[in-house]
């Protein structure tokens, strides 16, 4: 039974990926015939996707009530972002941290750490209320992240710049004919539907044989939470963002880190927090607090070094963060 599980925890990760990416195209692409905005479509579609994985594991964990698992993925999605995502991207190429992010993005994301932390100690649990303060912060910050995006847009003069020429790369029969399919409505409101179930199913079965691995391991489901399901959730940001760094496209690699983060943080936890209140452990070595206030050190970390002079992570600032990184599963595995 220990390698169907391992087989249906696989295919989970493979659904919860390619389910968010048809999600993200159909979405986008019905955004677009509706003539919204492609810089909105990205803010909110594509953002949103990529943080569905995360999304959906963690509020099904929540109704099974496998609140460790829900916690850890978010995290230690939080974690493997920073310091092992930006660690290795460093390390192939330095990393600009833009203006927006130290002024907007980097606060908003230590603050909803912070507040996680405060929650959690509070009432050693997030519970509903907790979860309607995280959406309305959520809410808060992605009005501010749209305007100042339209403001920044408006401000520029598209007359003046030639349209981007579109990169064209050989693509085969099947490629061929999904574009000409993406052109039509109906296709593009099934492919979207398709992806939300692959999403929905995908995380269905990495929660029930993540799950069951950890029992029949006799590891606990913060362990499972924090390093296979979070690390397996963060794949897409993984590869994207260090093939980005190899191929020297840093422009937003750390943005949309930052991004992925505090879409966990608020719409993730603040989620999955409606349906069953999410318990924290204060207590120990096993404790989800430490693991929040690791989340919370990565963060201030990350901030530090985006302060320096000239505002760019090199390899220094990845070889430190990847050193964290080691230290903290140390911990996990040893203490």
């Amino acid at each position: 039974m220990l390698y169907l599980w391992i087989f249906l925890l696989i295919l989970g990760f493979a659904l919860l990926v390619k389910g968010a990416d048809w999600f993200v195209d159909g979405a986008a692409g019905i955004a677009g015939k509706c003539r919204i905005s492609p810089l909105i479509i990205g803010l909110t579609v594509v953002a949103f996707g990529t943080s569905a994985p995360e999304l959906c594991v963690s509020v099904t964990s929540a109704i099974q009530k496998s609140t460790d698992l829900a916690i850890g993925n978010v995290v230690g999605s939080n974690i493997i972002n920073i310091l092992l995502i930006l660690g290795l991207s460093a390390l192939f190429h330095a990393l600009p941290v833009q203006r927006n992010s130290l002024l907007l993005d980097l606060p908003v994301l230590l603050l909803s750490s912070a507040l996680m932390i405060g929650l959690a100690a509070w009432g050693n649990a997030l519970n509903w209320w907790d979860g309607v303060v995280f959406l309305a912060v959520f809410a808060v910050y992605m009005f501010l992240l749209i305007r100042g995006a339209l403001k920044e847009q408006k401000g520029k003069s598209d007359e003046s710049l030639p349209p981007p020429a579109e990169e064209k790369k050989p693509k085969g029969k099947i490629g061929a004919w999904f574009d000409t399919m993406e052109e039509r409505t109906w296709f593009l409101i099934l492919l979207t539907v398709i992806g939300l179930g692959m999403v929905v199913g995908g995380g269905t079965l990495l929660v029930d044989n993540a799950k069951k691995i950890a029992q029949h391991f006799h590891v606990s489901e913060r362990i499972i939470g924090l390093t296979i399901v979070a690390l397996g959730t963060s794949l897409p940001e993984l590869v994207t963002s260090v093939v980005a760094a190899i191929k020297g496209e840093t422009d937003i690699a750390v943005g949309n880190i930052i991004g992925s983060n505090i879409f966990n943080i608020l719409l993730v936890a603040g989620a999955s927090s409606l349906f069953c209140p999410l318990t924290f452990t204060t207590a120990g070595a096993a404790s989800n607090l430490i693991d929040a206030c690791v989340a919370l050190g990565a963060a201030v970390l990350l901030f530090g070094l985006a302060l320096i002079k000239g505002h760019k992570l090199g390899r220094i600032a990845g070889s430190l963060m990847l050193a964290c990184f080691i230290g903290y599963y140390v911990y996990l595995f040893v203490v």
